[in-house]
């Protein structure tokens, strides 16, 4: 390498341990001098440190370096050792931070960049929630736990042994498609499903219906308007939770066209954003703390939403992904795309996620124009029964509101695709 990208590197080694050196030193910043084994300093020295020998390993072989690495993972765990005698708390978290921080610093030099920066960035994000990820642990219950590695355990083990083609009426079903787009919607729900648990109780409706609308918008909206039949005076901030959890059914369909039809965002992106738009704007506004409403509740509790990680539920939400991937192709066939549009609003009163995925198979084709429609159709057709649930289960007051608010947001979601359609 020349002169350049050596320095580039070394600089890259000496940025990866500053990035971990500033949320250690950072959790450490009450320590005197002296006090700490490894702080800002000591992180970026020892990325640097790291680049240093990956830089003379390319001239004196990889013996040198990994000497140099035992040798320095021998002072860092002396150190700490001594640290951890004198303040009585056991921890190894710094210990393993600074092996990565000169294991990355080496990477930087030898290998890839970019897989060094993202493992950085990795490093320091999961060093920084260590409160949040301790939160996960303490709200989650066994069953959900052993749910979620069950699901886990399976796909890592069928996913790669799933053939990748066509089976079925009209090749319509791909198992290795069909289980990751499954498995991607769970993981999806299961992290609003925790976070919904962790946030509820702290923050009340606005962040609880935020986490929960990546579980399920209609389930949240439904949960909220039982609430406010409970307690009439608690619609606004009830509404607020309904609003958000639409906000996030609206990214939701976002997020899945791009990762798996990249082709319908042209004509879908502009106008799920400017509902979201609206929906959000209504969420905020409604927030007690927002609008400086001082009285209210101090706990709302999480809305109640199922575990999405439920053997039971994710292959009931595999058989009806597999059902409307089935239908779209039979009713495309014999229908054309108008008979995708009338499905699409069918299957979008109960779930958006599926309809939504069985459209992005068509994304790039000739029908792409005809499974934008159906992706905004079945939208719209979920934010009218939410409206329905809302005004019949939450009364007169809240259901007029939430479908007013619904409706000016699918209103401007139309006027946005029209004028991307014109553009």
């Amino acid at each position: 390498m020349d002169e350049t990208e050596t320095l580039t590197r070394l600089g890259l080694a000496l940025a990866i341990g500053f990035l971990i050196g500033v949320e250690r030193g950072w959790r450490e910043r009450e320590e005197k001098e002296g006090e700490r084994a490894a702080g800002l300093r000591t992180f970026a020295l020892t990325g640097l440190f790291g680049g240093v020998w990956g830089l003379l390993a390319q001239a004196l072989g990889p013996a040198p370096m990994g000497l140099a690495f035992l040798a320095f993972a021998g002072a860092a765990t002396f150190f700490r050792w001594r640290e951890t005698e004198r303040e009585g708390i056991v921890g190894m978290t710094t210990l393993v931070a600074m092996f990565l921080a000169f294991s990355l610093g080496a990477l930087a030099v030898l290998g890839d960049m970019v897989a060094a920066a993202a493992a950085a960035v990795a490093t320091a994000a999961l060093l920084a929630a260590k409160e949040w990820l301790h939160g996960w642990l303490k709200v989650l219950t066994w069953p959900e736990l052993r749910a979620a590695l069950i699901l886990l355990a399976m796909t890592f083990v069928a996913l790669p042994v799933l053939p990748d083609r066509g089976y079925g009426p009209y090749g319509a079903l791909n198992p290795y498609q069909l289980w990751l787009m499954t498995i991607v919607i769970a993981g999806v729900s299961f992290i609003g499903y925790v976070a919904t648990k962790v946030a509820g109780e702290r923050y009340g409706s606005l962040i609880a219906g935020t986490a929960g609308g990546l579980v399920s918008s209609t389930a949240v909206t439904l949960d909220f308007a039982r609430r406010t039949r409970a307690a009439p005076q608690l619609w606004r901030p009830y509404l607020s939770g309904g609003c958000a959890a639409s906000t996030v059914m609206f990214a939701r369909v976002v997020v899945i066209v791009l990762l798996f039809g990249p082709g319908l965002a042209r004509a879908v992106v502009p106008a799920l954003a400017a509902a979201a738009g609206v929906s959000a704007i209504a969420a905020l506004a409604l927030n007690r703390s927002f609008a400086g409403d001082e009285g209210g509740i101090a706990h709302e509790g999480e809305p109640v939403v199922r575990n999405p990680f439920e053997l039971r539920t994710v292959l009931g939400f595999a058989a009806l992904l597999a059902a409307i991937l089935i239908l779209t192709r039979i009713v495309t066939e014999y229908f054309g795309g108008e008979g995708s549009i009338a499905l699409a609003a069918i299957a979008g009163l109960a779930d958006v996620d599926a309809i939504t995925l069985s459209m992005t198979r068509l994304a790039g084709g000739p029908d792409a124009g005809v499974a934008a429609i159906a992706v905004l159709v079945a939208v719209a057709a979920n934010s009218a029964s939410k409206s329905v649930l809302a005004l019949t289960v939450g009364g007169r007051r809240f259901g007029l509101a939430y479908a007013g608010i619904t409706a000016a947001a699918v209103a401007a979601g139309a006027l946005a695709a029209v004028l991307v359609a014109r553009a």
